[in-house]
C-alpha cells in the first residue's frame, strides 16, 4: 500500500509546471491542499502537512525540514509576476504594503529597498487589493496571477527579479519544495516531469485562468521562470539567505539540508 503524503501547494499559474502531476492525480500517494504561499509554510510548520511548496525564505524558519534539490520556482532576470508598484519614485518610498499571502517576496522587497536604494520604509502586511493598498501606502507588493493581470501603467514598477539580478548578478529562487525527513523527494520530480510533458495543456489552462495571451504565458512559464534549479540557483538562494539574515529577517544564513537527490543540469527547451 502506498503511504499518503499530505502536501500543501499554491494554485498559482507559476507553480503549475511543478504541481501539475499532483493536481491532476497523475502521481500516486498525495493528498493535496491548495493554499496561498504563506499558508503552505504555516501548515508544514504546524504539522498539518508533511510537504509544502513554500516561500524560499520560510525554509530558514521551519526547523527539521529538507529542501528537495533541483526543483523550485525561480527567475534568472525578469519575473513579471512579483512586482512593487509605487506612486512615488522608489527612493522616496516611506510606507510599503506587503501582500499578506507572500513571504519570500516580502523579505526580498525589504532587502532590495535597503541594499539598492538605501531606504528603510515602514512595512505592513495587507489584504492584496492593489487600489486599496495604494490608498494607504506609497507602494504595494503584487504577486502571482494578480501581478500578471493588473494594469500598472500609471505607477513606477520594480520587477523584483530584475532588481535582484542587478544587485547580485544571480537568479532568485521564490519557492521550494520542503519536506519532512520521512518524505522521499522523487514523487515531486515525477510531478515536474508530468508538467513538462504537458506544457501545452498548462499554457491553455493558464490562458483560461488569466485571460493573458498564450504566447505571453508560454514566455512567462518557460522564459521568465524556470523550475529546474542548478548550482547558480543554489548560489542565488544562499546569497538571499545571507542578506536576509544580515537584515534580521531570518535567524540564520545557513541553508537547510537538501533531500538526497543529485543536482542535475537545468532542463532547457
Amino acid at each position: 500500500m502506498i503511504r499518503t503524503i499530505r502536501v500543501s501547494l499554491v494554485d498559482y499559474v507559476n507553480a503549475w509546471p511543478l504541481t501539475w502531476g499532483i493536481l491532476r492525480g497523475a502521481v500516486e500517494g498525495f493528498e493535496h491542499i491548495t493554499d496561498v504561499p504563506a499558508m503552505c509554510a504555516e501548515r508544514l510548520r504546524k504539522g498539518e502537512a508533511e510537504a509544502g511548496l513554500i516561500p524560499s525564505v520560510e525554509a530558514a524558519r521551519i526547523p527539521g525540514i529538507r529542501i528537495v534539490r533541483g526543483l523550485g520556482i525561480a527567475s534568472r532576470e525578469r519575473v513579471r509576476s512579483v512586482l512593487l508598484a509605487s506612486r512615488v519614485p522608489f527612493e522616496k518610498i516611506t510606507r510599503v504594503g506587503l501582500d499578506v499571502s507572500s513571504r519570500s517576496s516580502a523579505a526580498m522587497v525589504q532587502v532590495l529597498l535597503k541594499d539598492l536604494f538605501d531606504i528603510t520604509p515602514e512595512f505592513k502586511f495587507a489584504v492584496p487589493d492593489l487600489p486599496e493598498m495604494l490608498r494607504h501606502y506609497d507602494a504595494a507588493l503584487v504577486i502571482g496571477d494578480r501581478a500578471l493581470t493588473s494594469d500598472l501603467s500609471s505607477f513606477e514598477v520594480l520587477d523584483l527579479a530584475e532588481a535582484w539580478h542587478s544587485l547580485t548578478g544571480k537568479p532568485f529562487v521564490f519557492a521550494v519544495w520542503a519536506v519532512r525527513p520521512s518524505v522521499q523527494p522523487e514523487p515531486f520530480m515525477w510531478s515536474r516531469d508530468f508538467g513538462r510533458r504537458r506544457i501545452d495543456e498548462i499554457v491553455r489552462e493558464a490562458t483560461k485562468r488569466t485571460r493573458v495571451g498564450e504566447s505571453v504565458l508560454r514566455e512567462y512559464l518557460q522564459g521568465n521562470l524556470h523550475h529546474d534549479l542548478d548550482k547558480d540557483d543554489e548560489d542565488g538562494l544562499a546569497e538571499f539567505f545571507r542578506r536576509a539574515a544580515r537584515h534580521g529577517l531570518i535567524p540564520s544564513p545557513d541553508l537547510p539540508p537538501f533531500a538526497e537527490v543529485p543536482l542535475v543540469p537545468r532542463f532547457e527547451e
